[in-house]
């Protein structure tokens, strides 16, 4: 299996997320402790985000949970954050945090603008998937993880909802990726 082409600044709205084997991109309250034991990425990846990102648009859950007052990228990132809620009025509010009360595509429009051209990244799965459903994202980027979590937050959670088709980057667009792992043993096996 290939690596996608580097990312590009190109107002694009993208969501990019670690994610488990079994579909979390976080552990229950939104915990990302799976990302301690030592994941790694491609080289170069965290920096082409950093350069593609003109802005972030994030939910109010993962916000008040993870994010905080933390910076995406570790803090190597610096742009505008968008923080949408439906209850703006009890929202910790932060200096370089905007917090909106508005519909998900306003949030895109506003998001986008202020990318300046470059991309809206989608920090929220529930936010992703309502952009989903209304054919709003542009592109996915998803790195697993080789973790189980068995609970916590799904990357498209949609139970009754309608199917999502997506096409791979590369030569073949609908070549189903084949992924093989082995259990870590923390005892040999008798």
């Amino acid at each position: 299996m290939h690596d996608p082409e580097p990312q590009t600044a190109a107002g694009k709205l993208h969501l990019a997320f670690s994610m488990s084997l079994d579909g979390f991109v976080a552990g229950p309250g939104h915990s990302m402790d799976f990302l301690a034991r030592g994941t790694t990425h491609r080289d170069g990846i965290v920096q082409e985000y950093i350069e593609a990102t003109g802005a972030v648009l994030c939910g109010r859950d993962g916000f008040d949970s993870a994010i905080g007052d933390a910076r995406p990228y570790g803090g190597a990132w610096d742009g505008p954050i968008f923080m949408l809620t439906h209850h703006p009025q009890d929202a910790r509010h932060t200096d370089d945090i905007t917090v909106l009360d508005c519909s998900v595509e306003e949030a895109v429009r506003i998001g986008l603008e202020a990318a300046k051209g470059k991309n809206l990244q989608v920090l929220s799965a529930n936010i992703g998937r309502q952009l989903l459903q209304l054919g709003l994202v542009d592109e996915i980027d998803i790195h697993i993880v080789p973790v189980l979590l068995g609970d916590g937050i799904r990357f498209y959670d949609n139970p009754g909802g309608e199917v999502v088709q997506l096409l791979r980057d590369g030569d073949d667009p609908d070549l189903t990726a084949h992924l093989r792992y082995r259990p870590m043993r923390t005892s040999p096996r008798e």
